[in-house]
């Protein structure tokens, strides 16, 4: 039975309620799943053969950019590309191109790495990474349908955080043990198995973004505040002029980007944090960051409870991270700053499941490549800018001030979105 039908259908649709019992869900999450962790794989070998070759934190500032950059400059177009190409067919090029890109730097990663080769290789995948990141995220109305979207999107995000568990670790061992060359080897092996678990998908089990009764219709006949008209005409201008001038997508929008900038650069802040304030060693470091990576998945499952979300959810997650990041910002020993970790990976984990469900949620079907493009580029086209506004206020105070201005920040974010946000008609 195809998983558009019977079951599925309106009435008792058991599969909204658990998104795995989609076979193309699970093979999905199963490739994020790999994905994630064995990027962590290349990360570490870069940053450390990079440090150990360069002893330059600007040197290494370079990968962060080359990585990211890409995703700030090409977001926008992947979002438009994912209105007229598959996201599937995206995904198995996109897995390919990365195996290709990533076992090139085998050539090029050793001792005394030519970082201009080095830096153009990282943003080629950066490019690639730019389309993938966007049909990832809007692939998943496809895999489950719009019941079962505000469930799968938050559950998407626990991929991410168990990658954060455990990839940094086996990371660790492999580097210490086999070396530079084979950690981008794994990665590369990881693409493919990607590519095989996707192509598991099957095309005739997807839920269609368009051409299905009221979700391809005037933005007037949908009852979801991204998709509301604001007058007559033509209905897909009617619809794209409904998308850019929503209220609560523009709010969504806003708080990501400010969230994102000032509030997600964890891996510069808390290890600044760790060894600095504190004088922790590698191992305080690791341990802080599992930590977090452990609270996270949690707080993933937090989110994806909810059977349906909204703009206005976004009030209770901003306040659980704020609150999150305060509790971690006012720790007065390393001792009790490992035990608030958890706390915070809870807070990132539930507002993360929050806010891409809620971007899914807040735009129909056939908008949400573009949606998603929006919240890709905020989430980690800001990245770079937001390691030199956190790296700045660490040099000039400390890694406990940025968590600090980070909640401040956050918490800031839960005002706004109560004030802008409407309760669901």
């Amino acid at each position: 039975m195809s998983e558009r039908g019977g079951k599925d259908g309106k009435n008792g649709r058991p599969g909204a309620g658990t998104p795995f019992r989609h076979r193309n869900f699970s093979w999905y999450f199963t490739g994020q799943l790999l994905s994630n962790t064995g990027v962590w794989f290349q990360n570490l070998a870069l940053q450390l053969v990079v440090l150990g070759a360069t002893g330059s934190a600007q040197a290494l500032s370079g990968i962060t950019i080359a990585q990211f950059l890409p995703i700030f400059l090409l977001g926008l177009p992947a979002g438009r590309l994912m209105e007229h190409v598959a996201p599937r067919t995206v995904l198995l090029v996109t897995s390919l191109a990365s195996a290709v890109a990533t076992a090139g730097l085998v050539f090029v990663i050793d001792e005394d790495p030519e970082l201009s080769v080095l830096y153009g290789i990282v943003g080629a995948l950066g490019t690639i990474q730019a389309f993938e990141r966007v049909a990832a995220q809007t692939i998943i109305f496809e895999l489950v349908g719009p019941d079962g979207l505000s469930r799968a999107a938050s559950i998407s995000t626990i991929a991410l955080a168990a990658a954060r568990s455990v990839g940094p670790a086996l990371a660790g061992l492999a580097f210490q043990g086999l070396g530079a060359g084979p950690c981008i080897l794994i990665n590369a092996s990881a693409y493919l198995l990607v590519f095989l678990s996707r192509c598991r998908i099957r095309p005739s089990a997807l839920h269609a973004r368009s051409g299905q009764g009221h979700d391809d219709g005037p933005p007037g006949t949908d009852d979801r505040p991204g998709a509301r008209s604001s007058g007559p005409g033509d209905p897909m201008e009617s619809a794209q002029t409904a998308f850019r001038r929503s209220r609560d997508v523009n709010t969504l929008l806003v708080v990501n980007v400010v969230v994102s900038l000032l509030a997600m650069n964890f891996g510069l802040v808390l290890t600044s944090t760790v060894n600095l304030p504190y004088d922790g060693d590698a191992a305080a470091v690791g341990a802080v960051h599992t930590l977090n990576a452990v609270g996270a998945v949690a707080g993933g499952v937090f989110a994806a409870r909810r059977a349906r979300v909204s703009v206005r959810s976004l009030v209770l997650a901003t306040a659980v991270f704020g609150a999150a990041l305060a509790v971690n910002a006012a720790a007065p020993t390393l001792t009790l700053f490992l035990v608030a970790a958890p706390a915070l990976g809870i807070g990132l984990g539930y507002y993360q499941g929050i806010v891409n469900a809620a971007a899914q949620e807040s735009v129909p079907p056939r908008f949400i490549g573009r949606m998603m493009s929006w919240v890709t580029l905020g989430s980690y086209g800001m990245v770079p800018f937001g390691a030199l506004a956190m790296g700045w206020v660490i040099d000039a105070s400390s890694g406990r001030v940025a968590l600090g201005v980070s909640a401040v920040s956050v918490l800031a974010c839960a005002v706004l979105v109560r004030l802008r946000s409407r309760p669901r008609p």
